[in-house]
């Protein structure tokens, strides 16, 4: 059997790939957030497949129900919310595995962060605007931030900032900000993205932490920053479909 870390995206269940359904459909175990993960998305496993809810349990004990799966000849699905390689554990957990001698493998998902922009039809990377994205997270009641990291100093370079894992903490992440960015930098706070009870929290720096205190907001919710969020119409365009570009010849 092995162990299939799965990306359950943003929590619509039509946005899994389709690899994704299919292993679904074939494991009888599946071991997922349920603070995130919807009921929607756990429609894609069989019937009577055996559902645990991780949220509530240690890697330890998570690690023990994959490893009695291994034992029965049960394939799982551990599902995770948005994609395995940003905050998933996913490092934790197969190291764990790889003890246990218990094979495992990773499908993507689409992940928070691009399933916002999404919505807000915004591209984070405009020519000459920002052409890079910063992901990162706050650093409250967890494990704490490697030095190099600190959210002044990736501000400084004027990227456009996807905050996870921040929304209680939106307010003071705003005000060291906006030394780097300015106050009017627009700032914008996606909770819930799309499922049926999504919000779009659009503000500046100067008040977006107004905006989240108000709708009291809690988890489930990615802030984005950055001048490419309010980039007007006449930005720069793309050099690489530029009609004089200078094409490259053909062998």
């Amino acid at each position: 059997m092995t162990v299939h870390f799965i990306g359950a995206g943003p929590g619509a269940a039509d946005l899994l790939t389709v690899r994704a359904t299919r292993l679904l459909a074939a494991s009888p175990v599946c071991l997922y957030a349920g603070t995130y993960v919807t009921a929607e998305v756990l429609a894609h496993c069989p019937a009577g497949a055996e559902l645990i809810d991780t949220a509530s349990l240690t890697l330890d004990e998570i690690t023990a129900h994959l490893v009695r799966s291994h034992a029965a000849g049960r394939d799982v699905a551990r599902l995770c919310s948005g994609d395995p390689s940003l905050y998933s554990a996913l490092h934790e957990q197969t190291v764990r595995l790889d003890t246990a001698g218990v094979p495992w493998d990773v499908t993507p998902g689409v992940p928070a962060y691009a399933a916002a922009a999404a919505l807000l039809g915004r591209e984070l990377t405009v020519p000459e605007v920002a052409q890079t994205v910063v992901l990162t997270r706050a650093q409250a009641r967890s494990t704490r931030m490697p030095p190099g990291e600190e959210l002044e100093r990736l501000a400084a370079t004027g990227a456009t900032l996807a905050l996870h894992l921040a929304i209680t903490r939106t307010r003071d992440l705003a005000e060291r900000l906006i030394p780097s960015y300015g106050p009017d930098c627009p700032a914008v706070v996606v909770a819930r993205v799309t499922q049926p009870d999504e919000q779009v929290l659009r503000g500046t720096l100067a008040d977006i932490g107004d905006l989240v205190e108000c709708a009291g907001l809690r988890q489930a919710a990615v802030i984005l920053v950055g001048p490419a969020l309010g980039a007007p119409g006449c930005a720069a365009e793309s050099h690489l479909y530029a009609a004089d570009r200078v094409r490259d010849a053909e062998p």
